[in-house]
């Protein structure tokens, strides 16, 4: 009766092991697993009280950015800080990385950060099975048997880079964490056991396995993290110092719970049973007669839902739920697992192989803050948010999360902002979370809908369940009838689903089939909401000068469930829009086509202000190159020429000289736009557009700035970096 759609499913479970490591320095409060149940909000309102220096220290033993989790998000935000220059290593609890397929959707926005790693977004798409495999949600009665409906998610747009230079991909989160450990160590990662330590300090770039955070101590001038691990047999405890301390250890994250942030919203929705097996059989099957991303299987003997990660390779995940205290995760053995898969098939499949099973619970909250400890302690990931898998937003918000932290914790170690700046990243990304929540939420309602038109609402499973559990029976009846009485109520739910009632000459069964047509006709069953929830967000405040004229908030609509056109938009806060240009160099156009974003550098701490090639904005560009100087920002000047209108070289180097940090475009419109970068904009070429190292616009003017240059220039960087 119960079920659950899943894009971004992260099993949850939480073991920590208590211990501690020495090093030398001053101690105050400490956060503990033993203690936090009885001490939390105390130690919590402590070591915030603390005033933590804002002078960062040269000792090499103190780590300057320390990040406890070596998941996607951990191991995206190692990548772009090394990048950008910031010493930093991770700290991860399992010895091993997980096979588990875990999320497997990768939206256009997170493939936009991909695409300027190293060429990860490309590695990503020739490792990925081919599109056709998996844009449909296939809706059926069993996989060898009738298709109920289908939904196709790509549309002609998706593939023709016109609002993005890449596409959305489906990739197994265990395999991009593959990718990412190979760039790390590429970079001069090095993954290291406890062993390996002896007793040194850990150093930048490496990753250490098998290590528990069990307390945190905050210090006048960093903080220091206690991990226990297993040596020769017994608990070890080590303590290693840090300037920041970043918490992207997931849903049951420690860090998030030893500094008592609380979470907000709707708390264990549904418990789950993850199976993750193998079938080269199913797979060659469904890859030739149903290929799919995501299986909805409805019949009297189970239901299910199956996520395809890899047809090719036959690689399954089934998610189904369980209802405890009469149903128990033991009672899903791999024999017992085989069997559901083998009803949810239809027919025998020999070589079924179960690999791994986990439990999970289903939530939607949001941390109150993403931040403690004068800014020290930082969350970002899941640590952050839990949302609903439906939709596939998990992953890719805390991948955007790192993105947006990454450039703020540079400018801060590198004295170009304050520590409050650092504000701006829970500023920024809270309500994105908050949103995209909210949106998850919409996706799973609307994941119920074709269940609940097949007779089947959910919501009755679950009403069933509580009222054995809050009635008298859960104390009359032995915990084994309340068993049989559970499964013989969710057996006699799924008989509406024979052929006897499910069938065109049933007038019930009639019935139900049409109100399931109109839903996939009205697009009212679960979508995947890309390019507009995933390109389309805007921050309303926080790094950048608010637009007086727009209206705050993320977005021109609230969350509505469907999928929507994604429109462009220069506003600030936004995401540079896309365009293909060609560099113009000596006089020339190289050949290559380039997107806007890409005139954004990854591997340096730089703002871009574009602009066209006229008087009045060479003026501006030569007034902001001053002012940034003085405010220790690093600005290249982009002069973007209308296509077929380029005057060359020269002009651009007079206009700003002795400025040499520019570089000229030129436009390449799209055969089936006429637009130019300015009306893509919805400005005049008299405009100008400031950058942010995330692709994020700080500040634009639509036309020539009024009044006084150097003070609007000035306002806009102090505003900016709060400096």
């Amino acid at each position: 009766m119960g079920w659950l759609v899943s894009l971004n499913s992260k099993p949850s479970v939480c073991c920590y092991a208590m211990g501690v490591l020495g090093v030398a320095g001053r101690r105050f409060n400490r956060f503990s697993l033993t203690k936090y149940a009885n001490h939390r909000r105390h130690s919590c309102e402590y070591i915030q009280k603390r005033k933590l220096s804002s002078n960062f220290s040269k000792n090499d033993s103190i780590l300057p950015v320390l990040i406890i989790g070596a998941g996607p998000v951990g191991l995206v935000l190692s990548v772009l800080l090394t990048k950008l220059g910031v010493k930093c290593a991770v700290l991860e609890r399992s010895m091993t990385f997980s096979k588990h397929p875990q999320a497997h959707f990768i939206n256009n926005r997170s493939m936009e950060i991909f695409r300027r790693l190293d060429g990860l977004a490309e590695e990503i798409q020739r490792c990925q099975p081919p599109v056709e495999l998996w844009r449909k949600f296939i809706y059926c009665t069993s996989l060898t048997g009738s298709t109920i409906g289908s939904v196709d998610h790509m549309q002609t747009q998706d593939f023709d880079q016109s609002v993005s230079p890449v596409s959305v991909a489906h990739f197994s989160q265990y395999k991009l964490n593959a990718l990412l450990l190979k760039q790390l160590e590429t970079n001069g990662f090095s993954i290291c056991t406890h062993g390996s330590l002896d007793d040194r300090p850990l150093r930048e770039r490496e990753i250490l396995m098998g290590h528990n955070c069990v307390s945190i101590d905050a210090t006048d001038d960093f903080i220091n993290v206690t991990t226990s691990f297993l040596k020769e047999g017994k608990q070890t405890e080590k303590q290693i110092p840090c300037q920041f301390l970043i918490g992207a250890d997931g849903a049951g994250s420690t860090v998030r719970n030893l500094v008592g942030i609380e979470l907000r919203g709707e708390k264990d929705m549904q418990k789950l049973v993850s199976v993750h097996f193998v079938s080269q059989e199913l797979g060659h099957y469904l890859m030739y007669e149903k290929p799919g991303m995501l299986f909805f299987i409805f019949n009297p003997g189970a239901i299910g839902v199956l996520v395809a990660h890899d047809l090719k390779q036959g690689e399954f995940v089934l998610q189904t739920p369980f209802y405890p205290p009469q149903q128990n995760f033991e009672d899903f053995t791999s024999e017992t697992c085989k069997m559901l898969i083998l009803k949810l098939v239809g027919r025998e499949v020999e070589d079924i192989n179960v690999v791994d099973i986990k439990p999970w619970v289903m939530h939607a909250e949001v941390a109150d803050k993403y931040l403690a400890c004068g800014n020290r302690i930082i969350l970002a990931g899941d640590a952050a948010h839990r949302f609903p898998p439906a939709g596939g937003f998990g992953m890719n918000t805390g991948i955007q999360d790192a993105h947006n932290l990454a450039w703020k914790l540079s400018a801060v170690m590198k004295s170009i902002a304050p520590m409050s700046f650092l504000s701006t990243y829970e500023m920024e990304r809270r309500p994105i979370a908050l949103f995209n929540t909210a949106l998850s939420i919409q996706n799973f309602e609307a994941a119920m809908a074709v269940p609940a038109a097949l007779g089947l609402d959910p919501t009755i499973a679950n009403s069933v369940h509580q009222a054995i559990n809050n009635t008298s029976i859960s104390t009359i009846l032995p915990s084994t009838l309340q068993k049989t009485l559970l499964n013989g109520i969710f057996s006699i739910g799924r008989a509406q689903l024979s052929d006897l009632i499910l069938n065109e000459n049933n007038p019930l069964g009639s019935s139900r089939l049409s109100k399931v047509k109109r839903i996939f006709q009205e697009g009212k069953s679960l979508q995947l909401q890309f390019p507009a929830e995933d390109l389309g967000f805007r921050y309303c405040e926080g790094a950048l000068v608010p637009e007086v004229e727009s209206p705050g908030g993320r977005g021109p609509e609230p969350p509505g469930g469907r999928r929507r056109e994604y429109i462009p938009s220069a506003d600030s806060g936004s995401r540079l829009p896309h365009m293909n240009i060609r560099v113009l160099t000596q006089f020339k156009t190289k050949e290559a086509t380039i997107s806007t974003l890409d005139l954004i550098s990854v591997d340096k701490l730089e703002f871009l202000l574009i602009i066209a090639p006229i008087d009045s904005s060479y003026r501006l560009a030569h007034v902001a190159l001053t002012v940034a100087k003085e405010h220790k920002i690093v600005v290249k000047v982009c002069v973007m020429w209308p296509n077929g209108l380029v005057d060359g070289d020269a002009r651009t180097k007079t206009s700003l000289a002795p400025w040499e940090n520019y570089v000229d475009v030129v436009e390449v419109r799209s055969p089936l736009s006429s637009s130019s970068w300015w009306d893509i904009c919805k400005m005049t070429h008299r405009g100008a557009i400031l950058v942010r190292p995330d692709d994020h616009i700080a500040w634009r003017v639509k036309s020539a700035v009024v009044g006084d240059v150097r003070q609007e220039m000035k306002r806009v960087f102090k505003a900016i970096v709060g400096s």
